[in-house]
């Protein structure tokens, strides 16, 4: 009898297994190991310390239509997309305090069966195939971090980490709470920010970075695409919204990249707006900053339509001066020219600034209603990086091959309800740029002959 249990009960050890092990989760599309894994040994040459990132815990937002996302510095360079890891990347000792330990290690919170009922399957330190999923040779359960800090605090006085900012740092207070967690942790370390080092790796994207981003171009063009053909007075802005975002699911993203923006009438004046609410009214111009996020990537597209399907004189004239100051930053897009105002001091064509193409064209073509040049309708600035964020970290210098960013002149009179704002992703070439939405028409004409076309095929309302 009693070895008849014995017996009973492996097999159920083993079924248990094998259910845990046919029940690890199924890995997002993502880049491959390898490139990961050579961020990691870029940075490990770049610090005289061990660098200690957290991933998020689940818990940062409460509410229920929240979708998990990867704190960006950990994901960049772990590519892992669960709740509760840490990463440790380890430079070189000191060549008087050997150390025989990994050069990295990953984290992971270890499995809970039953906590997985409710939220599906993750990774855990002791699943058979850690390794070859995350691209780790060494995988340890999460408790053990604390007793390698203690060793490595024997030979490094610098660990880096990613630092709060001050008394603005927005949302749950990630950066804060494990700062206090390594103060306590490591008391006689000195705590230093590691966002420098890694941002200056942001910017330039990889080949298998950028495959991921084409993808969420060219779902977000399908979204732009939609609303041009649906677009038509009636419809309330969140329709619009709604019919975008569907486009962006239905093609494998997991979400927007941001709060789409759909603003009509008054509100296509209003840069941030996302309440969506208004019903849009014949004669309104309709301004749709709406992007999806594809396997943590984002896209930054904005397009500006009439109602009717057809520009107003006046809103024509707007439209194609903020088209011509968008052509005339992309004329002299190129490696060595600066998104703002170059810096005091900059010399050749580093000196070259797109944002004061764009507003030296606004300015020399057009006038608002009292006879004043178009320039100051113009408030925001020129583009910015895009990746894993849609406003990507930059070093703020001169564009170099590699990197990925937005070319968005907007006029905006609300005294008119007339705002327009065109925006575009390049991707920076050596010999100038790749425009990554040319497939998204940008031309009145083009535009028009889209609507009117989905128009002809419409039944009427």
């Amino acid at each position: 009898m009693m070895r008849c249990t014995r017996i009973a009960f492996s097999v159920l050890l083993l079924l248990s297994a094998a259910v845990a092990a046919l029940a690890s989760p199924p890995p997002r599309e993502r880049e491959p190991n390898t490139v990961y894994a050579e961020r990691r040994a870029k940075l490990r040459t770049q610090l005289d310390g061990p660098v200690v990132l957290f991933g998020f815990t689940g818990r940062e937002n409460a509410s229920p239509s929240y979708v998990f996302n990867q704190e960006e510095t950990f994901y960049y360079l772990t590519g892992f997309n669960y709740e509760g890891g840490a990463v440790l990347v380890i430079p070189e000792p000191p060549a008087e305090k050997p150390y025989d330990g990994p050069r990295e290690i990953l984290y992971l919170q270890p499995r809970n069966l039953q906590r997985e009922r409710w939220d599906g399957p993750r990774l855990g330190p002791a699943d058979a195939d850690a390794s070859e999923r995350t691209g780790f040779a060494t995988v340890r359960p999460f408790d053990q971090l604390k007793p390698e800090l203690d060793r490595l605090a024997k030979v490094f006085t610098n660990f880096y980490t990613v630092m709060p900012r001050g008394d603005n740092e927005a949302g749950f207070p990630h950066a804060r709470n494990w700062q206090n967690w390594l103060s306590q942790a490591l008391p006689q370390a000195s705590l230093k920010e590691v966002r420098p080092a890694i941002s200056a790796m942001r910017q330039y994207k990889s080949p298998s970075e950028m495959k991921l981003i084409e993808r969420a171009v060219e779902l977000s063009m399908d979204a732009h695409f939609e609303a041009m053909r649906i677009m038509r007075p009636g419809v309330t802005e969140y329709e619009v919204a709604a019919r975008m975002k569907y486009v962006h699911e239905r093609g494998g993203c997991e979400g927007e990249a941001y709060a789409p923006i759909v603003g009509s009438g008054f509100y296509s004046t209003v840069l941030h707006y996302n309440d969506n609410g208004r019903k849009i009214q014949d004669g309104d111009v309709i301004v749709l900053d709406v992007g999806g996020q594809f396997s943590g990537y984002a896209a930054d597209i904005t397009r500006t339509l009439p109602a009717s399907g057809k520009f107003t004189a006046r809103q024509r004239e707007i439209y194609e001066v903020v088209l011509g100051a968008q052509n005339a930053v992309l004329a002299a897009l190129k490696p060595g020219v600066v998104m703002g105002r170059p810096r005091p001091g900059s010399e050749g064509t580093a000196a070259i600034s797109l944002q004061q193409i764009a507003m030296d064209y606004m300015n020399s073509h057009g006038k608002d209603k009292d006879g004043k040049p178009l320039g100051q309708y113009f408030i925001h600035g020129l583009g910015h990086h895009v990746g894993l964020n849609v406003h990507d970290p930059s070093a703020g210098g001169p564009l170099e091959p590699g990197m990925v960013v937005t070319i968005e002149p907007g006029i905006y009179i609300p005294e008119e309800n007339i705002g327009v704002r065109i925006e575009d992703m390049v991707l920076i070439t050596a010999g100038g740029y790749k425009l990554l939405t040319a497939r998204l028409p940008r031309a009145v004409a083009e535009i028009e002959k889209v609507m009117a076309d989905a128009k002809k095929s419409r039944p009427s309302d």
